[in-house]
């Protein structure tokens, strides 16, 4: 009879791809609404923070970035009691409410020009709310499929949940492209950079519609209705130390690699091609769009690939191959920009004192002199050097939501694998961008900022090695039946 129930409620009135779909838009929109924030940096760094200073405006702008980065684990923590306590469907409805009213209140903010340090603190403000909201999001869209899916294909149904990240990041560089083709330079940095945070609005309504049809997660139903739920999700995940181990063993031999190797494949590069490569903004956003289109397919591959060979290996394979060869990549970044790039300085204006970025290179007599924007770089090898990065970031990250929930019990499942997800994501691998650029304008090294994740992404790939368990083997779908024989 047990068996009967649980396959009842796999099945479902409605198929495991309305599930998917629904779960996927919304976090795509939470995604899109997270990194369009990121994906205008070097536009808007200057409009929200202090004028004559681009290198400060960037930094601060960067470290506003971060810090909806640094309290994802805090929603995770929030969202994730609300998940395991009340349910995985009302958490999400709640955080993409956050997420969408907070991305529309970022287009209506004024310059600082305008209203001076009233703009960077609201902005600050929202990015908190931003980082909250995610922290929820993500764990309860990744659970709530991992409980819907066959055992023996989880990790290639939960590789769609995997592609949202990227896709949002692909969708806001898209609408960005598209906005900046349907004016002038001039108008897009006045007013035009608005629209992409207006419209998601829309897109979040829609969201909202379609996830207010769906009903609660099979699994999560039968524990509740067996009473099998944790009235104390935080004080089980994270005193107890059997959970508290698998806790930290997820984070330090998973998730931290996991988030650098993400961070760096997308964000960085982004950042590295436009701040220290100099490619024109345009260009450079074209490159990364291109590379993520070309790689989001290789999320389900390697998803599905997981659910025959294992998580562990897919994992720890791309954590290796980013320690090994990041530094001959991003060289080969340089080479294809056409600026041959051979340090990095922070100058400062003896006028007005200013700090800035500056990328120095060799003329014919050897002197030291400023690097102009990179009139003609080799846009095929850039996607390529990229495209790369991406297959290491389907590697580390198509598996990992499967992992995550086969990791943990039913009952604790929201709250035990957001906060290693987050504080992995949250704030070893956002911290990244600011980390890495400070790096390269502290020591002149254009390649320092590689340093961070390369040293992260091999702490993972030795803690994996020697103490991550393979899970999927793993039937979380018995939970069920046990709840449903309790409820019997």
């Amino acid at each position: 009879m047990a068996n009967a129930a649980v396959a009842a409620n796999r099945n479902g009135d409605y198929s495991i791809w309305r599930v998917i779909m629904a779960s996927s838009v919304g976090t795509m929109i939470e995604w899109y609404d997270f990194y369009i924030f990121g994906s205008l940096a070097a536009i808007l760094g200057p409009k929200f923070y202090p004028p004559g200073n681009d290198t400060f405006a960037l930094i601060a702008y960067l470290a506003t970035f971060a810090i909806g980065f640094l309290v994802r684990p805090f929603g995770a923590l929030f969202f994730g009691r609300i998940g395991d306590l009340v349910g995985r469907k009302y958490a999400f409805l709640v955080t993409l409410s956050i997420m969408g009213f907070s991305t529309f209140v970022i287009g209506l903010l004024p310059s600082f020009a305008t209203a001076g340090w009233f703009t960077p603190v609201v902005l600050l403000l929202v990015r908190i709310l931003q980082g909250l909201a995610l922290g929820g999001e993500y764990g309860g869209a990744a659970v709530y499929v991992g409980e819907h899916v066959p055992d023996d294909k989880r990790g290639f149904y939960t590789s769609f949940i995997q592609i949202t990240a990227t896709l949002g990041l692909f969708v806001s560089l898209i609408v960005i492209l598209i906005t900046q083709q349907s004016m002038t330079k001039e108008e897009f940095a006045a007013y035009g950079w608005r629209i992409p945070f207006l419209i998601s609005i829309f897109l979040v309504m829609i969201s909202l519609y379609i996830r207010l049809k769906m009903k609660e997660s099979p699994i999560f139903a039968q524990l509740k209705a067996a009473k099998m739920t944790s009235t104390k999700p935080l004080t089980e995940a994270f005193t107890k130390w059997t959970n508290l181990k698998l806790v930290l063993i997820s984070l330090f031999g998973a998730t931290a690699g996991e988030g650098v190797v993400w961070y760096t494949g997308q964000f960085y590069a982004l950042f590295y091609l436009q701040t220290i490569l100099k490619v024109n903004v345009k260009t450079a956003n074209i490159v990364v769009a291109i590379a993520l289109l070309l790689g989001m397919p290789f999320f389900t591959v390697v998803g599905a690939l997981s659910d025959r060979i294992g998580r562990k290996k897919l994992m720890l394979a791309g954590f290796l191959l980013a320690v090994v060869t990041y530094i001959p990549i991003y060289k080969a970044m340089e080479v294809a920009a056409g600026n041959h790039v051979v340090s990095v300085k922070s100058a400062r204006n003896k006028v007005t004192g200013a700090i800035s970025l500056t990328p120095l290179t060799n003329d014919a007599s050897g002197a030291l002199i400023a690097v102009k924007e990179a009139s003609n770089p080799n846009r095929p090898m850039l996607v390529f050097l990229i495209f790369i990065q991406m297959i290491y970031v389907c590697l580390v990250y198509g598996p990992i939501a499967a992992y995550l929930i086969e990791a943990f019990p039913a009952k604790i499942r929201y709250t035990s694998l957001s906060l290693p997800y987050h504080i992995g994501n949250g704030v070893f691998g956002g911290l990244l961008p600011l980390i890495g650029l400070s790096t390269c304008a502290a020591t002149g090294n254009i390649y320092a900022g590689l340093y961070y994740p390369i040293i992260i992404a091999g702490i993972s790939f030795v803690v994996g090695s020697l103490l991550l368990r393979e899970t999927h083997g793993i039937r979380i779908w018995d939970e069920a039946g046990a709840a449903v024989s309790v409820g019997d």
